[in-house]
């Protein structure tokens, strides 16, 4: 008599909370700490529904049964090539669902993602390929060029991003273009037979929570490397415990994605918290401007979207700053509480259609958000979250629902994350951020020194951001401690390795990258003399000259430099920089920024 297939476990939300751990921590939707627990758990919940799908794409959907059945696969195929538990493999490309089914592919049996966000530049990528020591590329068309040297010169396994073609060795190292990519033929390592030599060999070399899971690397300028290693139990627990926190999700809710993956912002928060909950992802599939998102949210009319606070932003600066302030009669109304807040409430239900009708949560996230907005975005009772934390941290470290909200505060602190304030102000009370908890990396790979500065002796990380906590445990961010900028999309920018690309260039002596209102100003000191000298000009007629010479330099410089990461201005500084008695830059000196001023004058 033929012996029944056995059903797979189903791992049902009830049942998972039955769970007991010896280190008491408490889990929600998944069985263990690892990214293929929560590819089989949604997997055995939701299988029939859409996890995964492209914007206005025919045939892009995946569902959870498809996704689980993809990363098996996937995983398998990467066995039987050769890989070995911590080997590394790059993903290069815009969010897509493949990018997504290659990332949990790679991770379920100990390999290393490495995310490269596609806005880095080919010198910047192929520093970070190297510095990590990938032995595979995961890349779409549209970014090949900027790994094809690096493809040429190592045996590294190449994998086409839209379609998952494994492209063989020979002929990946032909490569010359993007063109001659898209066409290349190869073997889809998505379709790769699951039979039951394969499931053994698959099972045998999972991964553990403890591994590494992903590098992600915040720079990628040489000598300057910051790769953050997280584990699988970093990512998947900050995903875990922040199921239900901020907004309570149903199965099928739509919600529209349009930031990078390889921000792990997006990636912890926007896509693993809801696949775990059995929500459908749709991907914008292109950059985010009215013409395309506006469409996209009609349609879609998701429950839930992340952004940063530029989106909302310019939203604010072109749709609402303008109805108020051009018409007497509504400024005249906003100037008492009661009446302002009817108006904004009014504005606000516009804006709720104009993102579809049906908002849940708008997370904002990834930079400070204007306080004016925010005030605004409170009065009119538009369902937005706040969200605080770093890289480092997997990301999250606090934040707040759609209905708790304080202004010009983030919120309570995820449980079980641990944090003091080091060096506290005695009147203010406001110190830098230290963290520990289960989301807190394992540190920067190859960085022993950049490690032992990172952390305190008893372990916290310190952040760099200087905080408050009032006395209901609400976290508020009151500036940096370092001189890291953030950019308008949430980007780390660190002014001293745009200065040294700066500082290379003929004539310039020294130079300072500021922020400045919408971008990066740079200040640049040209050696005037011996720029006289070369071009047979008096000094006088040679300033002239290097003012033109200070904007060629710019051209130049933004050429090696990621689209975040480029000067919007430069300037001639004519003057020696004012320093520190150790020879620093006194930078605060030079901030355009309203709240550096205010911060530097209070401080004195």
């Amino acid at each position: 008599m033929k012996q029944k297939k056995k059903k797979p476990e189903k791992w049902t939300l009830k049942k998972i909370k039955k769970i007991k751990r010896a280190d008491g921590l408490k889990m929600k939707t998944v069985t263990s700490y690892t990214m293929d627990s929560v590819v089989e758990c949604s997997a055995s919940r939701y299988g029939k529904y859409i996890a995964l799908r492209t914007y206005q794409e025919e045939g892009s959907e995946i569902t959870y049964s498809q996704l689980k059945s993809m990363k098996d696969a996937i995983s398998i195929s990467l066995l039987e090539s050769g890989f070995v538990h911590g080997d590394k493999i790059a993903l290069m490309g815009e969010s897509c669902p493949t990018w997504m089914v290659a990332y949990f592919g790679i991770t379920s049996i100990g390999c290393v993602a490495v995310p490269i966000l596609p806005d880095f530049s080919a010198k910047e990528a192929t520093q970070i390929l190297e510095h990590a020591g990938v032995k595979g590329v995961v890349v779409n068309v549209k970014h090949f060029e900027k790994v094809e040297s690096f493809v040429h010169a190592h045996d590294s396994y190449l994998v086409r991003m839209e379609d998952l073609f494994h492209i063989p060795d020979p002929i990946a190292k032909e490569l010359e273009d993007r063109k001659q990519f898209a066409a290349a033929p190869g073997r889809d390592i998505r379709r790769r037979k699951i039979d039951k030599k394969g499931l053994e060999l698959r099972q045998a070399s999972l991964a553990k929570e403890e591994d590494l899971a992903s590098l992600i690397y915040t720079s990628g300028t040489t000598g300057n490397s910051k790769g953050v290693m997280l584990t699988h139990k970093n990512l998947v627990w900050n995903a875990d415990i922040s199921t239900d926190v901020y907004v309570k999700f149903k199965k099928k809710y739509k919600v529209l994605s349009i930031l990078p993956m390889s921000h792990v912002y997006e990636f912890t928060t926007g896509q693993m918290l809801e696949l775990m909950r059995g929500c459908e992802i749709t991907y914008l599939g292109k950059a985010p401007a009215p013409s395309v998102l506006l469409p996209a949210l009609k349609e879609v009319r998701p429950r839930v979207m992340l952004t940063v606070p530029l989106l909302m932003e310019k939203v604010y600066r072109s749709a609402v700053a303008p109805v108020i302030k051009g018409n007497v009669k509504l400024q005249k109304w906003m100037r008492f509480g009661f009446t302002r807040r009817l108006i904004s409430k009014a504005i606000g239900n516009k804006l709720k259609m104009t993102f579809g009708g049906r908002m849940k949560f708008f997370g904002i996230g990834g930079a400070p958000l204007d306080q004016e907005v925010e005030k605004f975005l409170l009065e009119a009772k538009f369902p937005y979250g706040m969200g605080y934390g770093l890289t480092e941290t997997s990301p999250l470290i606090a934040g707040c629902s759609a209905k708790q909200h304080n202004l010009g505060k983030i919120g309570k602190i995820v449980e079980h994350v641990d944090v003091k304030l080091l060096d506290q102000d005695k009147d203010t009370k406001v110190g830098e951020i230290a963290v520990k908890g289960p989301n807190v990396m394992v540190g920067y790979y190859d960085n022993p020194a950049l490690n032992e500065a990172a952390f305190t002796e008893d372990g916290y990380f310190k952040t760099g951001d200087l905080g408050h906590i009032d006395k209901k445990g609400r976290l508020a961010i009151k500036g940096r401690t370092k001189t890291m900028i953030l950019g308008s999309g949430g980007e780390n920018i660190y002014p001293e390795l745009i200065e040294s690309v700066i500082n290379n260039q003929d004539f310039v002596t020294e130079s300072l990258v500021i922020p400045e209102q919408g971008g990066l100003a740079a200040l640049i000191k040209i050696d005037v003399e011996a720029f006289a000298a070369k071009m047979a000009l008096n000094v006088s007629d040679a300033k002239t000259e290097a003012m033109k010479y200070v904007s060629k330099i710019r051209e130049d410089v933004n050429k090696e430099l990621s689209a975040f990461s480029r000067i919007s201005s430069a300037e001639l500084q004519e003057e020696p920089f004012q320093r520190t008695p150790t020879q620093k830059i006194k930078r605060f000196l030079y901030s355009r920024t309203k709240d550096d001023q205010a911060k530097e004058s209070k401080n004195g």
